[in-house]
């Protein structure tokens, strides 16, 4: 039996696309929201078809869009649009990510939805928020991460800028809704009254999101006038921190930077000089001589295999770690005893698979949560949602 979840009654109409606000929704969702994901008739949202290398409906798709419900309604419509309308008074949250302005076009302008249901906490994600000279324009993650500091700093110095492997700016922006969506839920069920629109309303900016993960970047340049440059596998200012080459072709990462990490590390690549070198005794002396660390450090890992590198780091207490592919993941121990690896039949072309998905996060209790469902066939809860919240609005006769 599964336990009582801590968003249990909550219930939240999804109205994004992509993967943003479908992450926050995802992440109400992984606690015991009910979520209801709005999508356009046919064709759904675009995600079902990233990454889409069989079947109908992507992995991406399927893990993002996980414990929801898929409503079909067009929202261009006037009738998708009074849809919308009878479902908000019975909702908690609406979470959107369109761009600033498309809902009030929409007739669902926040006028209308606070009369609709003055409890609503309405989560907007966007690419440059809600106010501002830029609030009109497009943006993917792609553009918030080069306008959120991000990029500048991905990537070797000589190379242009390179991205991460997965839409983190979109990802970091989810989770900010998320906390917001849950901070204004606290708000609205312990103040007296609840609180006014304004107050319930979450305004996610994608840039502004990456901004917010950037550190000290903008403080450093404002203090001392520095530019932070690419550094790639090193992070600006720490040393030694990198990847390592093992002499079985594989990799390590080695963070030997703090004091005593840094003596213990030295140890146990037997270089004895460099543990009694005076100015690499702070992390700043080392920074100035990371080359030469770096160099140290690769000689003695490039002798060994990767397993052999890692018994001797661990033993003594030095962090480091594989770096791991999917195949690594899927097979980990700690992962698996954490219940961080579920599996769960998926329909894949007609053919019936075993598939590995990543857990719920964070672990409440000793492991993660069971995923109740993968991201659902498009429009299976039309029917059975629509009829459960059949109610006219207010002249309307009903149909």
């Amino acid at each position: 039996m599964t336990p009582s979840q801590p968003l249990a009654g909550i219930r939240v109409l999804e109205l994004g696309n992509y993967i943003a606000a479908p992450t926050a929704g995802r992440m109400l969702a992984d606690f015991g929201a009910e979520v209801i994901k709005v999508e356009r008739p046919d064709t759904g949202d675009e995600l079902r078809g990233w990454r889409l290398y069989a079947g109908e409906t992507s992995m991406l798709f399927r893990t993002i869009n996980r414990n929801k419900r898929s409503v079909e309604i067009d929202l261009r419509t006037e009738a998708g649009q009074r849809t919308i309308q009878r479902l908000i008074p019975h909702c908690d949250v609406l979470l959107e990510n369109f761009r600033p302005g498309t809902l009030d076009r929409w007739g669902l302008d926040a006028k209308t939805l606070d009369a609709l249901n003055p409890r609503l906490v309405i989560a907007r994600i966007s690419a440059f928020g809600q106010t501002g000279p830029m609030s009109g324009q497009p943006g993917f993650a792609a553009v918030a991460e080069a306008m959120g500091g991000m990029r500048a700093l991905i990537g070797e110095p000589d190379r242009p800028p390179a991205r991460t492997g997965v839409s983190i700016g979109d990802t970091i922006a989810g989770l900010y809704a998320a906390f917001g969506t849950i901070m204004a839920l606290y708000e609205r069920e312990t103040s007296p009254s609840p609180p006014p629109i304004a107050r319930r309303t979450i305004d996610v900016a994608l840039n502004e999101s990456v901004l917010s993960v950037m550190e000290s970047l903008i403080p450093d340049f404002s203090a001392y006038g520095v530019r932070r440059e690419r550094v790639g596998g090193r992070i600006e200012g720490i040393a030694p921190s990198n990847a390592y080459p093992c002499a079985d072709g594989r990799d390590v990462v080695i963070a030997g930077n703090s004091d005593a990490i840094f003596q213990r590390l030295m140890a146990v690549i037997a270089r004895a000089d460099l543990a009694a070198d005076t100015e690499l005794a702070t992390n700043a002396g080392r920074w100035r001589r990371r080359d030469e660390l770096d160099v140290a450090i690769g000689e003695w890992t490039a002798q060994h295999s990767r397993d052999f590198v890692l018994e001797k780091l661990n033993a003594d207490s030095i962090p480091a770690g594989a770096i791991y592919t999917a195949e690594d993941l899927c097979d980990d121990e700690q992962l698996r005893s954490r219940n961080m690896i579920q599996k769960h039949r998926v329909d894949i072309a007609g053919n019936i698979e075993d598939v590995y998905f990543s857990g719920i996060v964070p672990v409440i209790g000793e492991r993660s949560g069971p995923i109740r469902s993968l991201g659902p066939d498009l429009g299976e809860g039309t029917r059975e949602i629509l009829e459960r919240f059949a109610d006219t609005l207010p002249g309307e006769a009903h149909v």
